[in-house]
């Protein structure tokens, strides 16, 4: 049977004190349990913003990947720990590009306004016809972007018009959070 290392035993314990021992006695916040999960990556799953702070300015990295290849900042957003997520997302820029693929449904009647649409309407679509507009700002008739592509046309009106007056933008990662407490709590 393998041995927790203590500092990762403090962290998933959540136990301030212990974690602050093993600092100051020098662990490595490189160390990984039996599962593969290093210090780092509990804090992270946890949404202890202090114990995350802690492992960071003690040295441990926010860019490794444990056995599911996930970072700590990619495990705190699937565990919905949204504050913790900011702080390694501050550290490795992670997340903050704000490029996704991404899509949403529309119905047709919503593009109608858009006064170049009426080019794509002899495709057979009705007001009632949901589209979906894909990141990069086409639209098809899948939920798959490129597949059954309706409109490809990218102008600058045309961004405008999905930006002011469909209201599209892609989310930034945090914001897809369930719950958007800020903490991932419900």
């Amino acid at each position: 049977m393998t041995r927790t290392p203590s500092l990762v035993a403090a962290v998933r314990d959540g136990d301030a004190e212990a974690l602050r021992a093993a600092l100051g006695r020098g662990e490595d916040p490189a160390e990984r349990d039996e599962r593969g999960w290093a210090a780092l990556d509990w804090a992270a799953g946890r949404g202890d913003v202090p114990a995350v702070r802690a492992l960071l300015d003690a040295g441990a990295d926010p860019r490794a990947r444990g056995p599911e290849g996930r970072s700590p900042y990619e495990i705190a957003v699937a565990a919905g720990k949204v504050d913790a997520a900011r702080v390694l997302r501050e550290v490795t820029g992670e997340g903050a590009d704000g490029w996704r693929p991404y899509c949403k449904a529309y119905l047709v009647a919503a593009l109608r306004a858009f006064p170049d649409w009426s080019t794509v309407d002899g495709e057979g679509l009705t007001a009632e016809t949901v589209v979906y507009l894909h990141h990069d700002l086409t639209v098809t008739r899948s939920i798959w972007h490129g597949e059954d592509v309706l409109w490809s046309h990218s102008s600058p009106e045309w961004a405008e018009f999905c930006r002011e007056d469909l209201g599209f933008r892609v989310p930034d990662d945090l914001e897809l959070v369930p719950g958007g407490s800020g903490t991932g709590r419900r």
